[in-house]
């Protein structure tokens, strides 16, 4: 039924405007405005052409898993770059991160950060 539909993820933040800089400035993703007044809302556009929508939630909690993955070719280059953008990583106490917060553990070479929401995302490289 779905299998040539067109489908989109999406995700709240509780600042449209400063998910608009971060998205759009920060990770030099494509953000497209929509609505007015209370309908206000984000799309992303990702590398690979799919779109993601972002709104505002008044009571937003952040995700407490990853909403966002980027597969890049060079997880060290992406993360100095970031870096560079003011971008901190996180660190889990679960997993074993070198200095810049990369995790070469088994499974894909990783990275997490927060949006200015605090949802998590991540830089990662497979093996």
């Amino acid at each position: 039924m779905f299998r040539n539909t067109k489908a989109f993820s999406g995700f709240s933040v509780n600042d449209l405007g400063r998910a608009k800089q971060f998205y759009g400035d920060t990770l030099g993703l494509e953000v497209e405005e929509s609505g007015g007044g209370d309908m206000r809302m984000l799309f992303i556009t990702l590398g690979s052409g799919a779109r993601v929508l972002v709104y505002p939630k008044d009571d937003h909690r952040p995700a407490d898993f990853t909403i966002l993955n980027f597969e890049v070719d060079d997880v060290d280059a992406a993360v100095d770059e970031l870096g560079r953008r003011g971008v901190t990583f996180e660190k889990y106490p679960q997993f074993e991160a070198d200095e810049k917060g990369i995790v070469r553990q088994a499974g894909p070479t990783i990275a997490w950060f927060k949006d200015p929401a605090g949802n998590v995302l991540s830089v990662l490289q497979e093996r």
